[in-house]
């Protein structure tokens, strides 16, 4: 709440990241949390339910956040698609405090893990950085000065590869300074014995390949609606609303049908559901295409998400035993943030590549010099876009909106080509799963308990 209103305040760039990464730290609090609790508090079918809520409202709330924030952004100001958040989160607080459980460890070791809270940091923010700036300043050399502060970086290895090869060294010394905390009985940021659990270390595997695809679809799609389609902020965001009623319509049949046929099963046919949208997208997808075409391929996708999500999230829980819940859920959601930043890094990747291919072919085709075709191309490239409306303006404009236009909607398909391979990757993935896991009695509610080795109200 506090970083919303800092966001809200902010009168420039670095005083709005800034305050977005707090946003990120309180965000980080709470998902773990969140299902580590419902972990402790339910069981049978309960839990079953549960986790589909938490599931639907994921997948829902990514497509209606745009709608909510599309509208304030038209009829009031950007600063209220941040300033929302401090009504709803103090409701959120008031509910909390009367509502939830506390629930904790009674039987819990003491001390503060840093070399594994900095390594795991360093090794996650190399990596992703590395993934996400690689396409600006070189994958290998340096192509582009990098400046942060008073440093300037500028020829050379790239920051980039840079980024790469010290994230993964990080994640590497991860490995063994963890491993030796466990030897020794000291306190770990993440127990990584936790893996030896098929149903985790493979359900860990499959959010994290799934992300790759779900996430980096919704940075393309808007992107294309509003540079290509010329809908607004709240017209995109009524269109990917067909998303967000999927995924609720998903989690009112989801928890029942993976009592019948198992969660595992259920996982499949929602990140099935989610390659066939996806793939759906990817062929109706033009300079013509409506909201009413998309929106069928929406739903099904949001179908998809809402069973996929809240299932696979059972599954990495089910054999993990209730005193490491918190651990557990932290890294669930870890491999699906990460999966989502480098999802986004990699599908932004391939539409700047795909705009740099297809944008100046079809200018070519349309007999535009290759000067002036190579020109307008780092403009869309470099704008993601957003400067085609624009080019109507430039002598010849309505052939080069027509081209640029035509080379963005051919490059949102190769988006979609891939994002339909990273779930179909994934889908493989849940063949490594345990076919019964989170299959379990249905025992309702079970109220916290105290206790060694228990969680404890």
């Amino acid at each position: 709440m506090v970083a919303s209103v800092l966001v809200a305040m902010s009168g420039n760039a670095v005083e709005i990241i800034a305050a977005r990464a707090l946003q990120g730290l309180g965000g980080a609090l709470m998902l773990p949390s969140s299902l580590s609790i419902i972990n402790a508090v339910f069981v049978g079918k309960a839990r079953a339910a549960a986790f589909a809520v938490w599931g639907a409202t994921i997948g829902g709330m990514a497509a209606l956040g745009p709608l909510v924030g599309g509208w304030l952004t038209t009829y009031a100001s950007w600063h209220w698609a941040f300033l929302i958040n401090v009504p709803i989160g103090i409701a959120v607080l008031i509910g909390t405090f009367i509502f939830v459980p506390e629930t904790k460890e009674i039987a819990m070791a003491k001390g503060t893990d840093i070399a594994g809270l900095v390594l795991s940091t360093l090794g996650l923010l190399g990596i992703v950085f590395g993934l996400i700036e690689g396409q600006r300043y070189g994958w290998l050399l340096s192509t582009a000065p990098f400046k942060a502060g008073g440093l300037v970086w500028d020829g050379g290895l790239s920051p980039a590869f840079v980024g790469l090869v010290l994230g993964a060294a990080c994640l590497v010394a991860l490995v063994v300074v963890e491993s030796r905390r466990i030897a020794a009985g000291k306190v770990v940021v993440f127990d990584l014995r936790l893996f030896r659990i098929r149903s985790f270390g493979a359900g860990n595997a499959v959010a994290l390949i799934v992300s790759l695809g779900e996430f980096g679809l919704l940075f393309a799609l808007p992107l294309f609606l509003q540079t290509v389609r010329g809908y607004t902020a709240l017209e995109t965001g009524v269109i990917l609303l067909a998303l967000a009623i999927g995924s609720f319509v998903a989690s009112g049949a989801g928890a029942g049908l993976a009592q019948r046929i198992g969660p595992v099963r259920v996982l499949q046919i929602g990140m099935g559901c989610e390659i066939i949208g996806i793939i759906g997208l990817g062929v109706v997808i033009s300079t013509t295409v409506t909201g009413w075409a998309l929106a069928p391929w929406l739903f099904i996708y949001g179908m998809g998400v809402g069973f996929a999500t809240a299932q696979l999230t059972g599954v990495i829980l089910s054999e993990t035993p209730v005193e490491q819940s918190g651990q557990a859920s932290a890294m669930q959601s870890t491999s699906r943030q990460v999966g989502a930043a480098i999802g986004t890094a990699i599908l932004g990747t391939t539409l700047l590549v795909g705009l740099g291919v297809n944008v100046t072919q079809q200018l070519e085709d349309r007999s535009v010099p290759p000067p002036a075709a190579e020109q307008v191309t780092q403009a869309v490239q470099s704008s993601a876009g957003t400067v085609i409306p624009s080019l109507s303006q430039q002598p010849n404009g309505e052939v080069l909106v027509e081209g640029a236009s035509e080379g963005f909607a051919d490059a949102t398909t190769w988006v979609a080509w891939v994002a339909a391979a990273f779930v179909l990757l994934g889908l493989i993935a849940t063949f490594f799963l345990p076919p019964n896991a989170a299959r379990v009695p249905a025992e309702g509610y079970a109220a916290p308990r105290e206790g060694p080795d228990t969680m404890g109200s």
